[in-house]
């Protein structure tokens, strides 16, 4: 990404000045030079070995550090990493800064708080278990420190609301940063034990197998995601007329979820069921998607076996969990008036209730050929007034307030060309289904 918002330039050179600054002290103090040569360059040789094959970052080296040297010193060890290392993107010397001021800043706060506490005292006289509270707070503020600046920048480079983009990055991050301190203060104790530095060492050993494990979990997760953006994009090539339909759906389906209190497992899977939810459609004869005109009664009946076909499509996919239920039970309607199966009110899963709302909403807040996007509020109205007849009124109730709160800031854009021909799925009468 070349086209850098101004205001994302400030906002990384700000972050450089204030790293500049916990620098200052540095002469004043006694600092260990050659302990924070070592570090620096076993984090620079972990950085590089983690990112060349795994992707990600490897923070016990500089955790180590942070229980090891004064603030200024241990805020130098990740800056040989950032500056040397290699950068794909552009523009390149932005992104060096990002990486060399973010984590000092980090890993200056961990050993502010670390020293504060007297974490260097317990650690020098390998003090158990006093030495673990001081840890614990360094890798605290360690996170704290990342998630807000982190949420800071995703807020000035894509101008999303500071809560949104803050959202979730200080859970997401805190239990593998925990390991990785623990790691840390061990190589720190090991450190300054009558073993020195080469047993300290060893400790990367195990660590190294966990992360190898951590990253074949994140290639799995790859897969799944590459498995599932190649059925959207061949419903998309099929039906492009509701191109971006499905990845609003899976959003939408996200912000009830989080709503409603799901857990993040949870929450993901119902992005799965969103962003799937028509991959039946792969099984509807083209030409009946693409017709021109009414549908007779036989072919509306084929059209309505897409949620079987879906399900069977993806019924092989263990990962998707509860998704293929919301797939199969979406068009569903808690009057019973629904298919394929004409299931009545709490018979009908959850995850399709949920994706049902998502996917009407969707559809009446996209452009069709046959009539302009509705406002969300007046989207919403209508899902309230369907509610408990067609949709369930937690699920239509959750979104209203989500939407309120935060708006409808869809990932892709549904407005499509006039011209385009409009899609054959049937439209109940209440013009809430996409």
């Amino acid at each position: 990404m070349e086209a850098v918002p101004a205001r994302a330039r400030g906002y990384v050179a700000g972050v450089a000045v204030l790293a500049l600054l916990c620098l200052l002290p540095l002469p004043t103090i006694r600092t260990p030079w050659w302990a924070l040569g070592l570090l620096s360059a076993l984090y620079a040789a972990c950085e590089y070995v983690v990112r060349r094959r795994f992707g990600g970052t490897f923070y016990p080296v500089l955790l180590a550090g942070a229980f090891l040297l004064p603030p200024p010193a241990a805020a130098l060890v990740p800056l040989p990493a950032a500056l040397l290392g290699r950068v794909e993107q552009r523009p390149a010397l932005l992104r060096r800064v990002w990486r060399a001021a973010q984590p000092a800043l980090a890993v200056w706060g961990a050993a502010k708080v670390h020293w504060a506490l007297g974490g260097r005292d317990a650690v020098v006289a390998s003090d158990f278990p006093r030495a673990l509270l001081p840890a614990g707070a360094a890798v605290l503020a360690f996170c704290l420190v990342l998630a807000v600046l982190d949420g800071g920048i995703r807020a000035v480079a894509l101008g999303i609301p500071l809560r949104q983009a803050w959202r979730g990055l200080l859970s997401r991050s805190l239990a593998p940063v925990v390991v990785h301190g623990l790691a840390g203060l061990m190589m720190a104790v090991l450190w300054r034990s009558p073993y020195g530095p080469v047993a300290a060492l060893l400790v990367l050993l195990p660590m190294g197998v966990s992360w190898w494990v951590f990253a074949q979990y994140h290639r799995e997760r790859a897969a799944h995601q590459a498995t599932i953006r190649a059925l959207v994009q061949a419903v998309d090539i099929k039906d492009g007329y509701t191109r971006g339909h499905s990845e609003r759906v899976g959003q939408a389906s996200v912000m009830i979820a989080r709503e409603l209190g799901m857990d993040d497992d949870r929450v993901e899977m119902l992005r799965f069921a969103g962003i799937l939810h028509d991959v039946g459609k792969l099984g509807v004869p083209t030409r009946l998607l693409r017709k021109d005109g009414p549908l007779t009664p036989e072919e509306r009946r084929i059209i309505e076996l897409h949620p079987e076909y879906g399900h069977e499509m993806v019924r092989g996919i263990s990962f998707l969990g509860e998704a293929r239920a919301a797939i199969l039970h979406h068009h569903e309607r808690l009057d019973g008036s629904g298919y394929p199966y004409g299931l009545v009110g709490t018979q009908i899963p959850e995850s399709a209730r949920i994706v049902a709302v998502a996917d009407a909403f969707d559809a009446m807040t996209s452009t069709r050929s046959y009539r302009r996007a509705r406002p969300v509020g007046t989207a919403v109205a209508e899902l309230e007034r369907c509610a408990g007849a067609q949709f369930d009124p937690r699920m239509v109730g959750a979104l209203a307030r989500v939407l309120h709160r935060q708006g409808w800031h869809p990932a892709v854009t549904a407005d499509e060309p006039a011209h385009k021909r409009a899609p054959q799925e049937p439209v109940p009468s209440t013009g809430t289904s996409g």
